[in-house]
């Protein structure tokens, strides 16, 4: 004789529950695509806009330019040279990942935009402000913006940097002030990377120094497999701190750029 079988306990959700749930919000999404397929896009931009063709264009363009505009701010301002000697030093020191890549950039950053406030200041004073309150055209205020940022670029390239990239362009120069900004923005950025390594050599020569000096001192003690760089990291480490060496580090990029350091 065989055991009654026990009986099943309703599922929550039967089948049907779930069907008729599944046929009412189908439903619900037809009824709201009805309204929304009858809708058309409005790419109305004045009577000088000229043709939907053009309006897209320009979409596209103002995208583009608000995806790279990070990029361009860093090669048009002090960050490359500030950013490659930060890491530098991070190089000499010799503690691998310490201080944190997020550091030594956020570092970077706030540096940059100390030592091209005034910069900043001009452009938003002569381009951008009177662009909101719709006193010049967007040509107008693109070309003010840009000039205080080729006022910084020109004062801080070598002629020999310059004149590389306007010969390649066989742009005649008579003046500095007339180069295209094709030209100088490249020309600009090999200058900020030539001043780098000249500071980071600097830096690193005293580093270099202490490795020196304690692997000459391991080596007459007879301790050739202890790694060198195990012992001069400290050293190097209570030197920097006992000479203010990101007060010094810091004071410099600072006087680099015309900036005095206190």
């Amino acid at each position: 004789m065989t055991a009654p079988h026990p009986e099943r306990s309703p599922s929550p959700f039967p089948a049907r529950r779930v069907l008729g749930l599944g046929v009412v919000v189908l439903g619900a999404a037809l009824a709201l695509a009805a309204p929304a397929a009858a809708q058309s896009l409005n790419l109305d931009m004045g009577p000088d806009a000229g043709s939907t063709t053009a309006r897209v264009v320009q979409l596209v363009a103002l995208l583009t330019v608000l995806s790279v505009a990070p990029g361009l701010l860093i090669m048009i301002t002090s960050f490359t040279r500030v950013a490659v000697v930060l890491s530098i030093l991070r190089q000499a020191l010799g503690t691998q990942t310490t201080p944190p890549n997020m550091v030594l950039v956020s570092l970077a950053m706030f540096i940059t935009f100390f030592i091209m406030a005034p910069t900043f200041e001009q452009a938003w004073d002569e381009g951008v402000a009177p662009l909101v309150r719709e006193e010049i055209t967007e040509e107008q205020a693109f070309e003010r913006t840009l000039a205080p940022f080729r006022t910084f670029m020109l004062a801080h390239t070598r002629p020999k940097d310059l004149a590389l990239f306007a010969n390649f362009r066989k742009e005649k120069l008579e003046t500095p002030e007339e180069v295209s900004t094709w030209a100088l923005i490249p020309s600009f950025m090999i200058s900020e990377l030539r001043r780098a390594f000249e500071i980071g050599f600097l830096i690193y020569l005293p580093f270099v120094v202490i490795d020196m000096v304690i692997a000459s001192v391991l080596m007459s003690m007879g301790m050739m497999m202890l790694p060198p760089m195990m012992l001069a990291m400290p050293f190097k480490l209570i030197f920097f701190v006992l000479v203010d060496g990101w007060y010094l580090v810091v004071g410099s990029l600072l006087s680099s750029y015309g900036a005095p350091p206190g």
